[in-house]
């Protein structure tokens, strides 16, 4: 069962999107090794980085009790136990979670060396500190031979910075080619916008390959049966500007009435 939206469904944002995140990836991966074998291997690479919700107070007050330390001396006579009594307040305390973030590379397959890196964004890119990590990640990548594609299809978090401002678009893909830096290539995509064919450079004197990301997207969603596990009778978790959500309520009604 395809998905509803004819490019990026936001209803993938919100709950599903760590499981999206890393299939698209290997969906990515896939699609690129028959493309460029045998000169170059493509591997997604899988790290962990510690997440902890933003806009989270923690107040440290007297968080170390007093400590008695006693030598010899007597000890005062025992008193009765105290009554125990429930506490006055339960609450949720805030544990890190470790967040799956999957770099897609692609690599010279006699030396091994990283030729093109593919990130699709995780919400652990954009938010906190994983922003300020990744943004160092990405001035490594900026500064070495590699090519840098990033596929940013989430609304909330912060966008790679750029010299001048973004177009008004949902999502972005950005390519920066070592030989253009820092010129980059960008593609804003709006929620009635295909997902487009990303070219994908490789070394010098080899033409790009090409992505598909619309195909990817549709495969994950396809194979993983999304459709079970949205209800698109609600609103998406992340929610739509008015227009954006106008648009998508009147598409999903159209969609419910075919499939009836």
């Amino acid at each position: 069962m395809p998905s509803p939206f004819p490019g990026m469904d936001p209803y993938l944002e919100g709950s599903e999107w760590t499981s999206v995140h890393i299939e698209l990836s290997s969906e990515i991966a896939r699609q690129l090794a028959p493309q460029v074998s045998p000169k170059y291997i493509v591997r997604p690479a899988r790290r962990f980085v510690v997440e902890t919700v933003e806009d989270v107070s923690i107040t440290a007050r007297d968080m170390y009790p007093g400590v008695g330390i006693f030598g010899d001396q007597a000890l005062p006579a025992p008193e009765a136990a105290p009554t125990a009594y429930a506490a006055p307040l339960l609450l949720a305390t805030v544990i890190p979670e470790q967040a799956p973030q999957v770099t897609v590379e692609i690599r010279d397959a006699t030396h091994r060396t990283l030729v093109t890196a593919i990130e699709v964004l995780s919400l652990s890119n954009k938010r906190g500190e994983g922003y300020q990590e990744y943004l160092e990640k990405r001035a490594r990548l900026l500064h070495s031979s590699a090519h840098l594609l990033e596929i940013d299809l989430l609304r909330r978090g912060r966008r790679a910075p750029m010299r001048a401002p973004l177009p008004e678009a949902l999502y972005f893909i950005f390519l920066s080619r070592t030989e253009r830096r820092p010129l980059i290539e960008v593609w804003p995509l709006l929620l009635t916008d295909s997902l487009p064919i990303a070219p994908v450079p490789l070394l010098p004197g080899d033409p790009d390959v090409q992505l598909h990301l619309q195909d990817a997207l549709n495969s994950l969603y396809d194979a993983l049966r999304y459709d079970l596990s949205i209800d698109y009778t609600q609103a998406p978790d992340v929610p739509l500007p008015e227009a954006e959500a106008r648009w998508a309520s009147a598409l999903l009604r159209d969609w419910r009435d075919r499939r009836a």
